[in-house]
């Protein structure tokens, strides 16, 4: 067996995709890596191979309980929804799936609307420049997600806070990743408290009455999977958002080309979805169960394998330039939003949320801009994703 890599293969680059990833494509597109901690995996960089680990049962999440998970950083890692295989993952995700399916999505966007409008008035009021990040990005799906689960807004701080545990590789030590993430569950624990004495018309009242009614999932279930909903419910559409006005100031042919068709914008995107590596790295190993030929190598039984799902969108026999941003891009079948059983479970409402935002962004601040520089954005460090922490941004005044 090759000896593995050090993987990640560079430090991350704004939203530079390592072209090592081609490479392996070409060449080696099962490949052995070496995360910081955890043992040794395979990579799959190919598209096709990548949809075989993430949707095949020969696959599996749960089996990280047992294991030591190739991760990025020290100490334990799985518990929760994402660390479970069919049936108990199936139990539990259908228990919130029927929140974000496409009809009942849809039924948010005239309130997300009125929450973009909100923060855009506010932006003008303040006038140009503005920091996007604190602005808009953050506060419109923080305020989405709270409203549809049932989380006071007025806690935001608290848990923007504690939500970086989730997602820190070096930005926090062990230790206060330990604490931040006790901090969480133990808010959340006492949330469904006051919400068993007072249900509301929100996703935690639900997951109380299947939890106390109908005994569908334990009571550390339902905390996991409700912070879970919490900070995969904000975050990563927090950090696509000022990424996505990133791609698009520094792409200005294909900004001027959506400006004058905004009625493209969910394909735009998808594209930019498909474009964007929002991962540092690829996470989240699945381990095999029984031996596997996968990509031109044998996966034996118990050995994890890594997916990138960066690489799998550029993956050249699937999409013709996929270096190229192109946001005409017919039968976009990308694999941003995961797939499988663990696919995206807010993905409808991340599609919502990035539609809603940039279509604002675009029609009510025009000439949108760097306020000064590509090269004074200020980007995130020592996290899972990638993404400016700081983008200031003007515009045209009335």
């Amino acid at each position: 067996m090759p000896e593995p890599r050090p993987y990640p293969f560079s430090a991350p680059e704004r939203l530079n995709l390592d072209p090592f990833y081609a490479r392996l494509r070409a060449q080696e597109p099962m490949s052995r890596v070496k995360l910081p901690y955890g043992e040794a995996a395979w990579l799959a960089t190919r598209y096709e191979d990548a949809k075989v680990v993430l949707a095949d049962p020969r696959f599996s999440r749960a089996a990280v309980l047992e294991k030591d998970e190739p991760r990025m950083r020290p100490g334990m890692t799985g518990g929760g929804i994402l660390s479970m295989d069919p049936p108990d993952h199936t139990r539990l995700r259908r228990l919130v799936a029927k929140a974000f399916t496409q009809r009942r999505v849809e039924r948010l966007r005239p309130r997300t609307q009125e929450i973009a409008d909100g923060l855009v008035d506010r932006m003008i009021e303040h006038g140009s420049p503005a920091d996007l990040v604190e602005e808009f990005a953050l506060p419109l799906p923080i305020t989405v997600i709270c409203e549809l689960l049932g989380v006071p807004y007025e806690d935001r701080e608290d848990f923007r806070e504690w939500s970086d545990a989730f997602l820190s590789t070096t930005k926090l030590t062990p230790e206060q990743v330990v604490d931040y993430m006790d901090r969480m569950f133990g808010y959340m624990a006492g949330l469904i408290a006051k919400r068993r004495v007072d249900p509301q018309d929100d996703l935690m009242s639900a997951l109380i009455e299947a939890r106390d009614e109908h005994d569908k999932l334990t009571e550390q279930e339902m905390v996991q999977l409700a912070a879970g909903i919490l900070v995969a419910g904000h975050e990563t559409t927090a950090t696509q958002i000022p990424n996505f006005v990133y791609v698009l100031l520094t792409h200005p042919d294909q900004l001027a080309g959506l400006l004058a068709d905004l009625d493209a914008l969910p394909r735009a995107v998808e594209e930019l979805t498909r474009y964007v590596p929002l991962g540092v790295a690829a996470v989240f190993a699945r381990y095999a169960v029984q031996d596997v030929e996968l990509g031109g190598v044998t996966v034996r039984a118990g050995e994890p394998v890594l997916v990138s799902a960066s690489s799998a969108n550029r993956d050249e026999s699937v999409f013709d330039e996929p270096d190229r941003l192109d946001l005409t891009r017919e039968n976009n079948a990308h694999i941003g939003f995961g797939h499988g059983p663990h696919h995206c479970l807010g993905a409808q409402l991340a599609r919502l949320e990035l539609q809603v935002g940039l279509r604002t962004l675009l029609t009510r601040l025009p000439g949108l801009r760097f306020a000064g520089g590509e090269d004074d954005v200020v980007w995130k460090e020592g996290m899972l994703v990638r993404g400016p922490s700081k983008l200031e941004v003007a515009w045209q005044s009335e």
